[in-house]
């Protein structure tokens, strides 16, 4: 039963991570394409994929943040619940 529950959360914790994952595949792709423009000594092109790699970049830091503010806002809602916790609870 542990064993089926461990598999049951990687995999749940795997689909969570799906936006986050593309984001980082589209982060690759932009950089080989841009290592690409470099060999052909295409400035242009350069630039480009290096402004959309940036952005990929960005899309990721904003995962990563509303992930953060996500699991933050959890966790406080969890502690006022709680009343084992200082100033949480029905004990205020």
């Amino acid at each position: 039963m542990n064993h089926q529950l461990k598999s049951l959360v990687g995999r749940l914790a795997g689909t969570m991570l799906l936006p986050f994952q593309f984001a980082l595949m589209l982060f690759h792709f932009r950089m080989g394409r841009a290592k690409a423009a470099r060999a052909r000594g295409d400035k242009g092109a350069i630039s480009i994929e290096l402004a959309l790699a940036v952005i990929a970049l960005v899309f990721i830091a904003g995962l990563v943040t509303v992930a953060l503010v996500n699991l933050k806002d959890n966790v406080v809602k969890k502690v006022e619940e709680d009343p084992n916790y200082p100033h949480g609870g029905a004990a205020t």
